[in-house]
């Protein structure tokens, strides 16, 4: 008995741009399971490798991969791939801003989503490794995005202002996100956005049709790591199946809150990464995955 079959719809492909931290979920060992189960190829660039990543917990290794980088893209260029979207992440020295614009330049093509989350702050300060001279380069990178995904603090930082604590009115978070758009990436959202007490969110804007956004839930009080990661590659994978900005934007943040909400109740160690494994089955729902 033969059974009928349809032809199997292309397996898209993403470039993710980031550390490998062994332990503590964050970087590529979220990156690489969340859109893989939503049913992409992942293909990596390590920027580094560390024993642990560096949010609370000391005595890890580091080993810089900045050398690297410009070589794995090379032997990708000989070989018949391309790439639907380029993602990029936390980027271990100021030289790799250079490395990751030009590996942006060597896959950009028609329909290619290039997707820059500028990691290097939050909570109103830089991260340890980097200084405010890091924020510049960044923001070069910035220029290079369809889609930018700064948190709150990132987004000033970008922009060169000094850091503002919120809750925020909606006209400032719009303003802001216009100003992100005007450097260059038509698409921004930025998270870490409460509009009043008890909420965190992220807020969205398509420059293309002047549309804006907001997703919130509940805020869970502590500093869950990797909650970024969580998010953008969430939005990465939503967004290659199809949402659109907003849409792809709300099931970030359900997925993260969850994540954290998980985590918390469990009381595990938020050094050690959220829970995001046990999310992935309401991702799939809600991509249309199953």
């Amino acid at each position: 008995m033969k059974v009928a079959t349809s032809p199997a719809a292309r397996q898209k492909r993403v470039a993710a741009i980031h550390d490998i931290s062994g332990f503590g979920k964050c970087s590529l060992t979220v990156a690489l399971p969340i859109i893989s189960a939503a049913g992409m190829e992942v293909s990596v660039i390590p920027t580094a490798v560390l024993s642990t990543h560096t949010g609370g917990l000391t005595g890890y290794t580091y080993r810089d991969l900045t050398e690297d980088m410009l070589p794995f893209a090379r032997h990708w260029l000989t070989l018949p791939i391309a790439f639907d979207a380029v993602y990029s992440g936390f980027l271990g020295s100021p030289e790799q801003i250079g490395i990751v614009r030009e590996i942006i330049g060597m896959f950009r093509h028609d329909g290619c989503l290039v997707v820059v989350d500028p990691v290097m702050a939050d909570d109103g300060a830089m991260y340890g490794v980097f200084d405010r001279s890091f924020a510049k380069g960044m923001a070069e990178l910035a220029r290079c995005a369809d889609v930018l995904v700064p948190n709150v603090t990132e987004a000033m930082f970008l922009l060169g202002e000094d850091y503002v604590r919120g809750p925020y009115e909606e006209r400032y978070v719009r303003d802001l996100m216009r100003s992100l758009a005007s450097m260059g990436p038509k698409k921004v959202v930025v998270t870490d956005v409460s509009y009043e007490d008890g909420t965190l969110g992220a807020a969205s804007y398509d420059a293309y049709d002047g549309g804006y956004g907001y997703a919130c839930e509940r805020r869970v009080e502590g500093s869950f790591h990797g909650t970024g990661d969580v998010f953008g590659s969430v939005l990465v994978s939503a967004m290659l199946r199809g949402l659109g900005l907003h849409e792809a934007s709300k099931a970030a943040v359900e997925v993260t809150v969850e994540s954290i909400i998980r985590t918390h109740e469990a009381g595990t160690d938020v050094r050690f990464g959220v829970n995001f494994e046990g999310s992935i089955p309401s991702l799939l729902r809600k991509l249309g995955v199953i």
